[in-house]
Order: structure tokens, then sequence, then C-alpha cells
């Protein structure tokens, strides 16, 4: 068995970074609910648990918490905000409102004589997101300070533990990813002996034993998840696996043929059935603007799609399909519902997760549900899939449904195709494909005054979305040289019909999310 962290959800939305970097670190690392039982976390290989953040209060009346035996089973503990506040309060200390609050960037100043800052600076920027304050904690050694906080970050040694009041999990946090390490280094003495290729091992096993003799339909979408969970299922059970690409529509220009000649070139030992379902989706969303809406009824009628093929599977004799296998990741699922029923809030309901049925009537496949997009992509590039796949730009499954920021038509669909093929072309033409993250058209419920060629016009306005991230949970916007930008408004302008003002959007995530809807 490999070195553990197991890291306690107290439902912030950043959690799952917190298991990302240890497994950047290379250590295994495992995400259980703070509802999780002692006995779960009392395995010889657990090296150290991680108090995750959380939206609550302490005091609240329904703050979650966790088991106070956690303190005793002899492995160091790290608390982070909220986590370091709860052990004050289990441990005899004091939390209260904060007269005030601490938000973003913050300076704080070190004893770099603890383990917890070996090698580090003594003053650094750190990212705190509080709006309560320990007052106190008995046994404690203050390990770090800011200038309105004086237990910025803690020792308790009685209880191996360790605390922060900031977030060494997020890129703001200058040497957070160095605190963590040397929590896991230094104080649970871990390895780091952990890789990719172990995760595919392993999940490979787990597909397999989960599986059993049935057969799988897997949701096909040309991106990056799904080729990649592909490609991985197929390894794992070979012809059991059926892969559904169903046209919804709402693809960008020509997405239909180009996914079909990737999936020919690149993945063709595993079966693909093309499905053409544009006049189902399109007849389902006449009429409908409310973006929760939209993606109901586009997960649904996908799920209606998956049922009718794996019918067809069963009677052709070749097996009864019971799992319906999806490329969902990380971020998906922490924005649609909450991990683990903890108290995460929900931001939107992705297709593939918010958007299914209850009666989904198959029991769901999902491999890189707790994955990063670059770590499905690492994944990717390990199982020897070309960088052509790997690299390919995120596409969302509900497609360009979210992006037309009002009811779906044929005519709106074709303009918003024509915009977005011309925007994707330039970014990759002027070398920023693989630089900017997302790249695409947005076209807007607005309409506004122009004039060409002598006339006035009286048309649509487009948006251009472009961001820089590294794993979707965070994102800024691109700055992207103007003469560029010029370019691609000057060509949406001339050459699609039904646009006659472009914007571009500098909103970065957050407050705004990737997608307009």
């Amino acid at each position: 068995m490999h070195e553990t962290i197991i890291v306690l959800d107290f439902g912030s939305q950043v959690t799952q970074l917190i298991a990302r970097r240890v497994r950047e670190a290379g250590v295994y690392c495992e995400i259980l609910p703070c509802t999780a039982s002692v006995d779960e976390m009392r395995r010889p290989e657990v090296k150290g648990i991680i108090l995750s953040g959380g939206p609550a209060s302490v005091y609240g009346e329904y703050a979650p918490t966790v088991d106070k035996k956690v303190y005793g089973l002899g492995i160091p503990v790290m608390g982070i905000c909220y986590g370091m506040q709860l052990t004050a309060h289990l441990n005899g200390g004091t939390v209260k409102p904060a007269d005030e609050r601490e938000f973003g960037r913050t300076e704080i100043v070190c004893d770099i004589a603890n383990p917890l800052f070996k090698d580090l600076p003594q003053r650094q920027t750190v990212w705190m997101s509080h709006g309560d304050r320990i007052e106190n904690i008995p046994g404690v050694n203050a390990i770090a300070k800011s200038d309105n906080c004086p237990l910025a970050a803690v020792e308790i040694p009685d209880i191996k533990f360790y605390g922060v009041q900031f977030h060494p999990e997020v890129v703001h946090s200058e040497h957070g990813f160095a605190i963590l390490k040397n929590f896991l280094f230094h104080i649970c003495n871990c390895k780091g002996d952990w890789e990719m290729g172990d995760f595919i091992e392993e999940e490979v096993a787990r597909i397999r034993a989960a599986v059993g003799d049935a057969h799988v339909v897997l949701g096909l979408s040309g991106g990056v998840d799904s080729s990649v969970a592909a490609v991985l299922i197929h390894k794992a059970i070979g012809s059991r696996l059926t892969c559904v690409f169903v046209n919804n529509g709402l693809l960008r220009k020509d997405e239909a043929q180009s996914v079909q000649d990737m999936y020919a070139e690149h993945i063709a030992e595993a079966k693909l059935v093309y499905v053409d379902a544009t006049d189902d989706f399109l007849g389902l969303l006449a009429g409908v603007s409310d973006p929760e809406k939209k993606r109901k009824i586009i997960g649904n009628e996908f799920v209606e799609v998956f049922r009718r093929e794996a019918e067809k599977i069963k009677l052709s004799g070749e097996g009864e399909v019971k799992f319906l296998a999806q490329g969902t990741l990380y971020p998906d699922v922490i924005e649609s519902q909450s991990v683990h029923g903890g108290p995460a809030s929900v931001i939107k309901s992705h297709h593939n997760v918010g958007g299914l049925p209850e009666d989904l009537e198959l029991d769901l496949l999902e491999p890189f549900r707790f994955l990063f997009k670059d770590e499905v992509r690492a994944v990717g590039t390990e199982l020897g899939l070309p960088d052509s796949v790997v690299w390919r730009q995120p596409f969302p499954g509900p497609g360009l449904a979210v992006r037309i920021c009002s009811d779906i038509t044929a005519e709106k669909t074709r303009v918003l195709q024509e915009a977005d093929a011309i925007v994707r072309q330039e970014i990759e033409d002027a070398g920023f494909g693989r630089e900017v993250w997302q790249y695409f058209a947005v076209l807007l419920p607005v309409k506004t005054v122009g004039v060409m060629g002598d006339e006035r016009t009286f048309e649509n306005v487009c948006a251009i979305r472009a961001i820089t991230a590294t794993d979707g949970m965070t994102a800024d916007f691109a700055q992207l040289p103007h003469d560029l930008l010029g370019r691609m408004s000057s060509r949406i302008i001339n050459e699609v019909r039904g646009i006659n003002r472009v914007v571009y959007d500098i909103t970065s995530k957050p407050p705004g999310t990737i997608e307009w809807e």
C-alpha cells in the first residue's frame, strides 16, 4: 500500500486542491467526508490527516465537526482555516467573529525554526479567507502572525497538530505548496513515491472489480476527459465498452466529423457509435432560456440516447449494459453539488452531474471524478495518447447551448458556430493555443445599432472569452495582444451575418465562471 494522507472535507470549494497538491508532491491522498469514522483512518499506511476549510462558523448551530478521536491517532494533523478553528473549538479554545475579517492576500511573519516553515522566508504573502478569529487554544505555540491575526499559524505539540489560518493550497499563497510539502516530508515523514502511473494501475483494477462481466456505455464528446476515459476503461474491460458520440446539434463548426476522424485515428480499438440527435435536442430546447433548465434538458436527453443504445446492445445478444461512463471531473462535481454530501455551495448543475435524471437505471462509472483537467491530461499522456488529443481545448457537454444566452434556434447556433470558428482559428494561428486554457465566442441576448456599408444595422453582440488556468477551479482572462483582438473582431463582423459588435470578457474566476451560463 502507498503511504497515504487523508483530507477530511468540511465543505470548502477548494478541498480537492489540497488533495491535488499532495499528489503533486508524490504522496497518495484520499478525501473523506468529515463524518468519516476514525476506524477508516486507523491504517498503517496513513501518515497524516488534513482538515479542510469550509464555509461555516464552528459556533454555528449546524456547523460540521469531526470525531475528536482523530487527534489521538498518534499521527500529525494539519488544520486549514476552518479545520484550524474547529481544532481550537474542540480542544478548549475560543473562536469568535473577528472585528476585522481577512480576505485576500496578507503578509505573515513566520517562525522559520518550526518545521512547517523550514527553508522558507520569514515574511511571506498568503491567501486569507476567514471572518472568525481564534482567541486562544490551550497548549498552543504561535508560529506565524499577521497584523490582524496573532495566531495565523500554530502548533499544538501535545496532539501533533499544525494549523494555518490561510489557504496554502491556492496559488495566491506564494509559498503554500512548500508549506504543504514541509508538512508531508518534515512532519509526516512521507517518502513521496506515488506517481500517476500508480493511479492508472489502481483505477484499472477498480473498474474491473466494479464492472465484472457487464457492459459499459461511455458518453464520448471528443474532449480530453471522455477520450482519456475511453482509453482507460477499454484498457480495463476491452470490447465490453461501447462509446456513444451524440451530435446534439450544438457542437462547434465541423465538430461531428472531426471527432469521428480523431477517434478513428487514435482510439480505434474501442467501438464507437455515432448518433445524430440534432432534431431531438433542438426540439426540446425550443423557447427555453433559463440556463439550469437547458442543462437539465440536455442531461436528460443524453441519458435517453444512451439508454436506447444500451437496449440495442442487449437485444443484439452482446450482453447487458449496467454502467454509464462519463469523463466527469472534480470541478464539475464541486460546482454542481456538495461533495460527499457536505455543505459546499452549488454553483450550477453540470449536465453530467446535477443534470442527470434520478431514475438513471444505469450505475455511473466516473474514473476521473476526483481529478483535475491537468491530471487527466497526465493520465492521457501516460496511456500513450498524442498531444492533439490530450491538449484538445475543453468544450462543455451542453455545447453551444450555454454560450447562447437566450433561447436556442438553428439560426443562432449557426451564427455562433461561425463566430467561434474564427476565434479559435485566430488564437491558434497566433500561437496561443497551448498558452490559453480555453477560448470561445458567446452570443449575447443584446442587439446594438451599427453602420455597415452606409446602412443602419441592428444585430447581435458577440463576446469573446479567453482565459488562462491550471485546473479550471480558478482562472484569469488572457491578456491577448490588441492586434489579435482587432483581427477577431474585424473578421467576425465582416464574415458572420447577424453580428455587428464584438466585446472582450475581462472577468476572472471567481467572481465569474468560465462559461457564461
